[in-house]
């Protein structure tokens, strides 16, 4: 299997615009020929194949793999390709069953030049080029899995201004998230809906396109 260049884009939480980013930096970058992934974990009792109620066995269904074909905007991956990219392909697997089947998707993608995947859960199994996390200080839930990974993060993408966010104070379930976390990192602000900054775009030029090319191109670690 060749490496594969890969930039990751993942979130605190639910319905914070990451599809949304992913799109924004497809259109950014038409010349990538990006091949985009979304991976989405279902609960128990939730079927892989169409993410609705399932009764069928742990080892049956678990793992749904399709390529879009479809371009008319209606779903995250036919957005990806309303956006440009080269290929769409969307992945469902059971909550903790990814890893059994990412060779899988690594045999999908194998010919690709450059990935981009909307993901949280993948970074247990490989270390991207560039990791970028959407954060909308509007929601309060941090999911645990996301303080896992902020220290991954290479820069946060955020939907308003962080002060206040409720995440940066205690809760009766969880410590507070440190402020310094965030400020230790690039920020870029980017409401929903409106253009991707350019200070970013210039960010991920540098990190993932130049700083990647001028280190072989390729340093993805994938381990599984």
């Amino acid at each position: 299997m060749n490496p594969i260049r890969t930039l990751v884009v993942g979130g605190h939480t639910r319905s914070i615009g990451k599809t949304a980013l992913v799109v924004d930096i497809i259109r950014a970058f038409p010349e990538a020929a990006w091949t985009a992934v979304k991976i989405t974990q279902h609960g128990h009792g939730v079927c892989s194949i169409d993410g609705k109620d399932c009764d069928c066995a742990p080892v049956d269904h678990s793992f749904a793999l399709d390529e879009e074909q479809d371009r008319s905007d209606r779903t995250d991956s036919s957005r990806f390709l309303v956006a440009g990219a080269a290929r769409s392909l969307w992945v469902r697997t059971r909550q903790g069953c990814l890893g059994e089947f990412l060779p899988r998707l690594w045999q999908e993608i194998d010919s690709a030049s450059n990935v981009i995947m909307e993901s949280n859960s993948v970074l247990e199994f490989l270390r991207p080029e560039l990791y970028l996390m959407v954060l909308d200080p509007a929601k309060a839930d941090f999911k645990e899995s996301a303080r896992r990974f902020l220290d991954l993060a290479d820069a946060f993408v955020l939907r308003e201004p962080y002060q206040g966010a409720p995440w940066l104070q205690a809760s009766k379930r969880t410590p507070p998230l440190p402020s310094f976390a965030l400020e230790q990192r690039p920020c870029f602000e980017q409401r929903l809906g409106a253009e991707l900054p350019g200070t970013l775009v210039r960010f991920i030029r540098e990190r993932y396109f130049t700083h990647s090319a001028a280190t072989g191109g390729h340093s993805t670690d994938i381990s599984c």
